[in-house]
Formats: structure tokens, C-alpha cells, sequence
């Protein structure tokens, strides 16, 4: 339901576990689709975090300032503080 609600993307369901990835590779449909949607319905708590910085870093990805040294550097430290290695 949420491929057809986003309108993009892939969906993968797990072989042992019953879960379902929604993978979205194109950087316009993340700056299109994704990231508003996600403004308009925000995440809670440390994934609404996690959601900030992925859109700092999908804004490097769109400006192509991870083609230099300094944007790829920049990229990694906001991964570094993603998901369950952000400190609080």
C-alpha cells in the first residue's frame, strides 16, 4: 500500500521474517516524493532525527557536493550519528 500511496520505488518482502522494504533509489524521488512526504506526516522521537539528517544528506547527494572529498566526509559523520549510534 505504501509503493501505491508514494508512487515509487520497490518493494522486497523477507524470505524468513514477515516484513516488507520499500527501497527508493532515485535522489528526485527522495527529494520529490519522500521528503515531503515526511514533512507533512512527521516522524516521533529519535527516527524524526534520523529523518533530518537524511534529508541533509540527500540535499549534499542533490547539490553533488558528495562528489568531493569534503561532501563525502560530511556524509559519513551524518551516517555515523544515524539510527541506534546517535547519542542523545
Amino acid at each position: 500500500m505504501l509503493k501505491q500511496v508514494l508512487k515509487c520505488g520497490f518493494i522486497k518482502t523477507g524470505k524468513k521474517q514477515p516484513i516488507v522494504v520499500l527501497t527508493v533509489t532515485k535522489i528526485s524521488d527522495i527529494q520529490n516524493i519522500i521528503i515531503p512526504f515526511f514533512q507533512k506526516n512527521p516522524l516521533q522521537g529519535a527516527k524524526l532525527q534520523d529523518f533530518l539528517d537524511f534529508a541533509k544528506a540527500a540535499k549534499i547527494i542533490e547539490d553533488k557536493t558528495h562528489l568531493t572529498s569534503t561532501g563525502l566526509e560530511i556524509i559519513k559523520k551524518i551516517k555515523e550519528g544515524m539510527n541506534s549510534k546517535r547519542k542523545f
